[in-house]
């Protein structure tokens, strides 16, 4: 795999040029006309798309109009309350609610079917599509049903690619949805665009998730591709599978880069002439000379079978080099849990060796990456007259979509998995978000899902648990199931694959999903259960700001799974006060008492009344303020918290993540940058404030009050810098804060308090 340093030209699709002094003379060569950098740029299949779908009239500053909407049961409930607050009368474009990440989660008493029956109800009135537990999970329904070729879709879940379909395809928080549902736009400066460049085929026993990988691995820690839009082009292509290439764009999301999209062909053709919608094609290719901001090299034909162990996704290496240098890889994994569990449990990954061999309890495939049809065709021809064992391991396998799992059933894969002891289950995300099949304390699962984040398998480190998980292709976790758990690369197997052909049944969808084909009925009575409560008032942006730092987190990167645990707690939410309570409760349990406490001055300060009163400590900090600023006072000065992370943000697109600090009095984030355009995203629209801080000892600590002297006017006036105060020991100590880009839209989100208060007529 090559990581080019520069850009590069790509002519004709199919020969690539460095961007270097020759670069003109031999595309001029090749093509006998002489093309500018500029005017290739405009030449990618992600400019195009842009282009199509910008309102903005400026290729520079974007404001995006998507064609489709798509969210799941943990977000819709959110944004649709959002929107109804706004004063929304109907969905002004499709927007498909699924239900498949808390349909199997026996917590929480009715909540969960109450918030499904909230969504029917408002799919009803709004005129929406409404998809019932069990029949798919979210991105396999918008692949099957949604997905067009040149088309752009929105997502509330992160991992909303569709781009190996010729559909630009974005995963962001719920307010983001909630503009669009207002008929607003997306706005955002117009990204690069980095080429992945496919040569030659994958060897038998190489899957999907083994070449996204790779990919993760080699452009994660360095940024190559954050917030930029994967191109994927060249020869390789047409050596893929649809399903293939869905399994590669899906993982994308893990890169952080913004969106993906594929060059397209006769083989997306008859993907949708099988689910009935060829019309939604379109050949996709880039023009005759393209400029790419950077291109990544790839001859598939050198991947092999991956895993990424422990804590995420680009902690990668080839199941050959672990088994290789086993002890010294566990020991690292271990060694990292210590840091970021923080001593509070121990890990023991070593006790997994077994004669030599890594051990594994559980294995999984599931969710919008591993529960394609091909991944499960192959991996049940692997385990075909095979036994997973009576020991410790255990098999599910979680198709994508009820389609899928019935023509598995017609085509015997379904026995054949299920003969070896291996269980099947429905289309649920559990697995992916620790909602499903949490493995037992120190137990060590293989899965072919999205993530493999701390904790993100269901453990509570707050109760002594600890599990983990690698990520690994369906078919090495097959492989490693018919060695009865021990760790196998599918490489090492002798297997004929029958890719058996893909029928798609339309008529379980007929039968079971409501689609209102856009027709709103505003006579419809929304249903909500008791857990559905309204967001809490917010109010604006004051002049000035008092924060107390409430949690530090020196992590390398924070990801929002820890920020706001996913698994059960997911069942409030619905309730934004209810699900707060958790919020860094893995990471920091002390944040939510901490927060609370100082939001108790401010909502003192709210009513007119004395904060000192209910935050006595807070006395010496303003007495030391007004030293140096005198005019403060509780009109023109908000009471807030905030909390430090180095890099924040990595992972899910759930707005929670940021709206739980600001339920709880948060009114900023201070990092050294975000991991996600998405995270800060989220802060924004919830009126947060996301400074940067540049690299270095911090001047201020866990437990210090900051004060930030004419924050509203910098917001409002664009100030390229902040000046912020630390107060120690009754003295101020200046330092410098900056905002980043804010679109004036935002500016005026953060000054009036949050995207309702925008919004509200």
């Amino acid at each position: 795999m090559k990581l080019h340093e520069t850009g590069a030209y790509l002519v004709n699709g199919c020969t690539v040029v460095e961007d270097n002094s020759e670069a003109s003379a031999a595309i001029e060569s090749m093509t006998g006309t002489a093309v500018s950098k500029e005017e290739a740029a405009k030449n990618t299949i992600a400019y195009g798309i842009l282009k199509d779908h910008n309102t903005s009239g400026s290729m520079e500053k974007l404001k995006i109009k998507f064609d489709k909407l798509t969210s799941h049961d943990i977000t819709y409930v959110g944004i649709i309350q959002t929107a109804r607050a706004s004063g929304l009368e109907k969905f002004p474009i499709p927007y498909v609610l699924t239900n498949c990440h808390n349909s199997l989660c026996a917590v929480g008493g009715t909540i969960n079917e109450d918030d499904h029956m909230f969504g029917l109800t408002c799919a009803k009135k709004y005129g929406g599509i409404y998809v019932p537990p069990h029949q798919a999970v979210i991105h396999q329904f918008a692949r099957e049903m949604l997905a067009g070729g040149g088309k752009m879709i929105l997502g509330s879940d992160s991992h909303t690619r569709y781009g190996a379909l010729g559909t630009m395809a974005m995963g962001e928080g719920g307010p983001e949805l909630v503009k669009q549902l207002l008929e607003q736009t997306y706005d955002i400066n117009m990204p690069g665009v980095v080429a992945v460049y496919l040569t030659g085929e994958p060897v038998k026993g190489v899957g999907p998730q083994d070449i996204a990988l790779a990919i993760i691995g080699e452009v994660f820690a360095n940024g190559y591709v954050k917030n930029k839009v994967m191109e994927f082009v060249g020869p390789g292509v047409a050596n893929l599978s649809v399903d293939y290439r869905i399994g590669v764009d899906v993982m994308t999301t893990e890169t952080t880069c913004l969106s993906s999209i594929w060059a397209t062909d006769e083989k997306v053709k008859e993907f949708y002439d099988i689910h009935g919608r060829v019309e939604e094609y379109k050949e996709l290719n880039p023009g005759q000379v393209a400029y790419y901001d950077g291109m990544i090299e790839i001859d598939l034909s050198t991947i092999r079978p991956m895993i990424a162990m422990p804590f995420h996704p680009s902690n990668t290496y080839t199941i050959e080099e672990l088994n290789a240098n086993l002890m010294d890889i566990l020991d690292d994994c271990e060694k990292k849990a210590q840091v970021s569990f923080n001593g509070a449990v121990d890990l023991n990954l070593k006790d997994k060796v077994r004669n030599g061999k890594l051990y594994v309890d559980q294995g999984i495939i599931a969710g919008c990456a591993g529960g394609g049809f091909e991944n499960i065709c192959d991996a049940a021809d692997i385990l075909a007259g095979s036994s997973i064992g009576p020991d410790e391991f255990t098999l599910s396998v979680y198709p994508a979509s009820t389609p899928i799992y019935m023509e598995l059933v017609k085509n015997g894969a379904v026995a054949k998995l299920m003969e070896t002891g291996a269980i099947v289950k429905t289309a649920f995300c559990g697995p992916c978000f620790g909602a499903g099949d949490t493995p037992a304390n120190n137990a060590f699962s293989i899965r072919h899902s999205t993530r493999n984040f701390p904790n993100r398998e269901g453990s509570k480190v707050q109760n002594g648990q600890i599990a983990s998980v690698a990520l690994m292709d369906a078919r090495s976790i097959a492989a490693t199931a018919a060695n009865k758990g021990y760790l196998t690369a599918a490489t090492d197997v002798d297997v004929n694959f029958s890719k058996p052909k893909y029928f798609f049944d339309k008529t379980i969808y007929e039968n079971r999903v409501f689609d209102s084909h856009g027709v709103a009925d505003p006579s419809v009575e929304i249903q909500m259960g008791p857990n559905i409560k309204d967001w809490p008032k917010m109010v604006a942006l004051t002049d000035n700001l008092i924060l107390k730092v409430v949690s530090e987190i020196h992590d390398p990167v924070t990801t929002t799974d820890e920020l706001i645990p996913s698994g059960e707690t997911s069942s409030y939410r619905s309730n934004p006060l209810g699900l707060a309570e958790f919020t860094l409760s893995r990471k920091d349990p002390a944040y939510v008492g901490r927060a609370k406490e100082v939001q108790k001055a401010e909502a003192a300060r709210e009513a007119g009344e004395e904060p000192y009163a209910v935050l006595p400590e807070l006395k010496a900090a303003v007495d030391a303020i007004r030293t140096q600023f005198p005019d403060i006072n509780e009109e023109n000065t908000g009471i807030g918290s905030t909390i430090f992370a180095v890099k924040p943000g990595d992972g899910s697109a759930r707005e929670q993540a940021a709206s739980c600090q600001k339920v709880l009095g948060g009114w900023a984030n201070i990092a050294n940058e975000y991991a996600t355009k998405r995270y800060r995203s989220n802060l924004i629209n919830w009126g947060m404030l996301p400074f940067i801080i540049k690299e270095g000892e911090l001047p201020f600590a866990n437990g210090d009050y900051l004060f930030v002297p004419e924050i509203r006017k910098a917001v409002e006036e664009k100030a390229p810098e902040v000046k912020a105060y630390a107060v120690k020991d009754g003295q101020l100590a200046e330092f410098s804060l900056t905002l980043g880009d804010l679109t004036d839209e935002e500016r005026e989100i953060i000054r009036k308090g949050c995207l309702i208060n925008y919004n509200r007529k």
